[in-house]
């Protein structure tokens, strides 16, 4: 992959999400994503992304 050229790069946003263990273990979080990211053939990282722009949509037309 070529590099941009000198002051065109691009910072990434970045993003870490922790899950409680009580919440992960309660509603088997982890294992659902991976069950459903195997079934639709995306990533987990593709599932959360949809469900945080979906939430964000959702959550802006309220205000």
């Amino acid at each position: 992959m070529p590099r941009p050229a000198t002051g065109a790069r691009k910072t990434l946003d970045k993003i870490s999400i922790y899950i409680p263990q009580d919440k992960a273990a309660k509603y088997d979080v982890m294992a659902r994503l991976r069950k459903l990211a195997e079934k639709k053939d995306r990533s987990i990282n593709y599932l959360v992304v949809q469900a945080i722009i979906q939430y964000l949509d959702r959550e802006e037309k309220k205000t």
